[in-house]
């Protein structure tokens, strides 16, 4: 007799796998697309040539997933898609003549990387999951995901990382992928548990933004930060 598939924390069953497939696919295209125009808008704000926005469009929207999966020991996402990589180009080359156009880049690379942010959080949590992650490994990956390719974009560009400054950046990224694993866990289904997570991710992204919530800061004060004070 053959044996009942288990529903096992770290691993989705096959049949919700297939039927999810599709809106997976949506959501990871976006994120993708999202964080490719995220990635040439900086590449614009630098003056750099085509093949510089199109590495700097490629890192930020490969740079997370691709340390996600080495961690996990799986093939690398993106060179099994090179419809994927033909849109970063083309996104990137896009950017390169009519980025231009786009008035208050500053503004429009924001947002765009909030909605990157939020659905690549869900995403790779979703996939470390699919890959027998536990749900706090699927936060952290998640988390990873989301955030490790701006950084390789802001370290290239020769800025300092979002998710070094003050700003509610990784914060984001880790309540999304943690309500999505929460969620799924609580028997939710997977769709739902997608969705809210990215809205709660952008969401709390959304609100740092626009009301200028950020963590609080070290501050030097006296005692060991000034050794020579009392000299």
């Amino acid at each position: 007799m053959a044996r009942r598939a288990s529903r096992s924390p770290g691993w989705f069953p096959p049949s919700s796998v297939q039927a999810f497939g599709t809106l997976v696919a949506v959501f990871t295209w976006l994120g993708v697309a999202t964080f490719a125009v995220a990635g040439a808008l900086t590449a614009s704000r630098k003056e750099l040539d085509p093949v510089g926005f199109i590495l700097i469009a490629a890192v930020t929207a490969f740079g997370g997933g691709t340390a996600r999966d080495l961690m996990l020991g799986v093939p690398v996402f993106w060179l099994r898609m090179p419809e994927m990589v033909a849109l970063t180009v083309l996104l990137a080359v896009a950017t390169f003549f009519a980025a231009h156009l786009v008035e208050r880049r500053f503004v429009v690379l924001v947002w765009a990387d909030a909605i990157g942010l939020a659905l690549f959080a869900v995403l790779g949590a979703e996939a470390a999951q699919r890959h027998g992650a536990t749900p706090w490994a699927a936060v952290l990956l998640g988390t990873i995901t989301a955030t490790f390719g701006g950084i390789l974009r802001d370290v290239i560009c020769g800025e300092l990382p979002l998710i070094l400054r003050r700003e509610i950046y990784a914060t984001a990224a880790a309540l999304g992928a943690a309500v999505f694993v929460a969620l799924y866990h609580l028997g939710a289904g997977r769709e739902a548990a997608v969705a809210a997570g990215t809205v709660v991710g952008f969401g709390l992204r959304a609100l740092a933004i626009r009301r200028g919530w950020s963590l609080p800061a070290y501050r030097a004060r006296p005692g060991r930060d000034y050794p020579d004070a009392h000299r």
